[in-house]
């Protein structure tokens, strides 16, 4: 069983940064791929980002390619989203999920992801 609990969301200003931080329980952690998802109101889940168990893959959505940058330390088991110049339509919650089966392939499909945390709010103000 793995339970996943995000933190640092929150209110920040158009250009801004936050990063948000998924803590992981479990043993098998660093066997995991890792992402990171956001739903906006009224909206469908959406995938973010993700990083293979190694980190040496990432895979980001078009909307943040070079603006966010997901990362892990699995001697923590925590993987990390830092998000720059954002902008106001990445406000949304935004979720980190555990894939704990097969490898690491594109793209990213959410449903193969088993393991959720409850979200964290990103809002962006213009």
């Amino acid at each position: 069983q793995v339970q996943l609990v995000e933190s640092g969301g929150g209110l920040v200003q158009a250009g801004g940064s936050l990063r948000l931080s998924c803590a992981a329980s479990g043993r098998a952690f660093s066997l995991y791929t890792m992402a990171w998802f956001c739903q906006a109101p009224g909206k469908e889940r959406q995938f973010v980002a993700a990083i293979s168990w190694s980190s040496d893959r990432t895979t980001y959505s078009e909307s943040v390619k070079g603006r966010f940058t997901i990362s892990r330390d699995n001697a923590k088991k925590t993987v990390y989203l830092q998000m720059n110049s954002l902008k106001p339509e990445d406000t949304a919650v935004y979720y980190c999920a555990a894939r704990s089966s097969g490898t690491y392939s594109t793209p990213i499909d959410l449903r193969e992801f088993d393991y959720w945390g409850q979200g964290t709010q990103v809002t962006v103000s213009s």
